[in-house]
């Protein structure tokens, strides 16, 4: 089942597509897709619903985050060995956690803006996942079940202020705009083998990342389990796992984003988001 918010920001309403592949609304379910409607069974419901009797939502609309106000968005850093050779830096013995700001969270298709001041603004494909229950030192082995959906996330990087600036590498990681997910929420039945996705991104029409979630150093599972081991994980809570090789700053020389640039980048069976930088 994907689960989508559409509209305007800030107005988005909650959907489902439908078998056709088109937008039904939710409202009588749910008044949106939130940490609270999660935690009450929102999934359940909808899997319960007569799709077909839901309203049809009319065709070009914007597509939002697909969750709304988040608790928690944590994200994971250099989780791919290959990404981790081309950045110069050693492969983790244990995961990399930093957070990004609720605040930089758009929708698929939004614009990405450079932050004043910033040269050297970066791209990262990854896959995403959102808590759907209160998980607090979970075994790995029961920790896909605490998962709602998964989704698309652009780890969107400025590298100056992420590396070079001192401190955390949360400076880099939060500005407006730097957290475009979705544009579904696709839970967990819908994804047989979340470790064998494959994952890519194009800048200008030029494929530039193209991995899979199977070359991970740490599952999914695994990231669960031991963020859980650290803090207390709840409903909506969205935490992103890394991006694969092909990332600017590991280019030589290093190549990083301009107004103008687009970037197209997708999961399979996740969906897609194009995003123009301003």
């Amino acid at each position: 089942m994907k689960l989508l918010r559409y509209g305007p920001a800030g107005q988005e309403k909650p959907g489902v597509l439908d078998h056709d592949g088109k937008i039904r609304d939710i409202s009588s379910l749910a008044a949106d897709i939130t940490p609270k409607t999660l935690a009450a069974g929102l999934i359940a419901k909808v899997k319960a619903a007569d799709l077909s009797k839901l309203p049809l939502v009319a065709d070009g609309q914007r597509i939002g985050p697909c969750v709304a106000e988040p608790g928690n968005f944590i994200a994971v850093g250099l989780n791919y060995a290959d990404h981790a050779a081309e950045t110069g830096s050693p492969i983790p013995k244990e995961p990399i956690l930093f957070n990004k700001a609720r605040s930089c969270i758009v929708g698929p298709n939004d614009d990405v803006k450079i932050p004043q001041g910033s040269n050297k603004s970066d791209w990262e494909v990854e896959i995403a996942f959102v808590i759907g229950k209160t998980a607090n030192h979970v075994k790995e082995a029961d920790a896909l079940s605490y998962i709602a959906g998964y989704c698309v996330c652009n780890d969107v990087s400025e590298r100056e202020w992420q590396l070079e600036r001192g401190g955390q590498w949360m400076k880099g990681k939060c500005c407006p705009t730097f957290g475009p997910i979705g544009p579904w929420l696709v839970t967990t039945d819908a994804v047989p083998d979340v470790q064998n996705l494959g994952l890519w991104l194009e800048l200008n029409g030029k494929k530039v990342q193209n991995g899979s979630t199977k070359t991970m150093i740490f599952s999914i599972a695994y990231l669960v389990s031991y963020i859980s081991q650290f803090m207390t994980l709840e409903p909506g809570d969205v935490i992103t796992t890394g991006t694969p090789p092909g990332v600017g700053l590991g280019m030589k020389p290093p190549v990083f984003l301009k107004k103008g640039d687009v970037m197209r980048l997708g999961i399979d069976g996740l969906g897609m988001q194009e995003q123009r930088v301003v």
